[in-house]
């Protein structure tokens, strides 16, 4: 399959979108960058610089960018899904006349959504028909994989060749693609270390120390884990590249837009307030509604995400949150896991 592929579409402008874009450009690939806005991708036609998601770095002239909702901006071999999970179902739905069935289409989207509680591959199938899906995941902040510094992630789908496909499309010598067949688990987890990133920021604003953090990226774990097993996925995912290695990048990163949107938080700053200044999405804040629907759903206890919920949603002072967690009833570390 690889050696047909030779064009590529890219759905989403964004940081992670354009940075993507770049990367198979540098492979040969002719590549098609697509927005919803067509202001902003004349303007990015004009600069060749993605000055409001990631600044700093050229769009080389061989990428086409465009608006334009067509036959010839599905033309293509192989569809890289890169639009924020509240937006997907919209953007998809303009393409499902035109879109070429049987296309792989490749997710590099982190959420689930609220209304349905589908996993952005699960909303792809769902608006285009059963189509060849695949994933790609994992701790990638889109300002160093631009930057070419060594970066890892995952590729996984239901189709073995698939997988192996877009991990041969998107390797270089500085961008490393594993596959992992246990799509849920790669899937969840990739989404909900962004509930738990949004807890790392609040203890940034708190000003808690290494002590604190470490305790909220391995119990944070334990959580995710629980839910991601009783809804299919193998434990194991979740102690690699999608599970903690995405844990650890976004708690712990500059770049992460939900332990900075934590951060103001646990500072004293309201939601509303926050959000109304973001240039780009926090999927953490939406995929938190998600996950304490999952939670429930399921009868899994998940008592960060529900102490996240509770300061976003319900105004919760975020030091007594950390009072509840702290002084809940003592239990084991190993049987929770376990």
């Amino acid at each position: 399959m690889k050696a047909s592929i030779k064009k590529i579409t890219v759905l989403g402008n964004g940081g992670w979108g354009t940075a993507l874009a770049i990367l198979l450009h540098t492979k040969d690939y002719k590549v098609t960058l697509w927005g919803a806005d067509p202001l902003y991708s004349d303007y990015l036609n004009e600069k060749r610089e993605n000055t409001k998601f990631l600044k700093g770095f050229s769009i080389p002239s061989g990428i086409c960018i465009t608006s334009d909702i067509s036959n010839t901006s599905m033309d293509a071999h192989l569809i890289v899904s890169a639009t924020p999970t509240p937006y997907l179902r919209s953007v998809l739905t303009k393409f499902k006349d035109i879109f070429v069935q049987g296309t792989p289409v490749v997710s590099v989207t982190k959420g689930i959504e609220n209304d349905t509680l589908m996993k952005p591959s699960e909303i792809i199938v769902d608006v285009l028909g059963k189509q060849p899906v695949s994933l790609l995941l994992g701790p990638t902040h889109a300002e160093e994989v631009a930057q070419g510094l060594p970066t890892t992630i995952v590729a996984s789908s239901k189709d073995t060749h698939l997988a192996r496909t877009v991990q041969e499309v998107f390797t270089t010598g500085r961008f490393r693609v594993y596959t992992n067949p246990d799509v849920t688990g790669v899937e969840l987890g990739a989404a909900m270390k962004n509930v738990i990133a949004i807890a790392a920021g609040i203890c940034d604003g708190l000003k808690f120390g290494d002590n604190s953090k470490a305790a909220l990226i391995t119990r944070g774990l334990a959580e995710i884990s629980r839910l991601g097993v009783a809804m299919g996925a193998q434990r194991s995912t979740f102690s690699g590249l999608t599970g903690l290695g995405d844990l650890i990048t976004t708690c712990i990163s500059p770049y992460g837009r939900n332990r900075r949107v934590g951060k103001q938080i646990g500072e004293g700053k309201k939601l509303e307030d926050i959000l109304k200044h973001m240039e780009q999405i926090a999927e953490g804040v939406w995929t938190t509604k998600s996950v304490m629907a999952l939670s429930d759903k399921f009868k899994v206890e998940m008592p960060i995400s529900r102490e996240i919920y509770n300061v976003l949603f319900h105004n919760k002072n975020p030091l007594e949150a950390v009072s509840n967690l702290m002084m809940r009833a003592p239990k084991s570390e190993i049987e929770e896991i376990f």
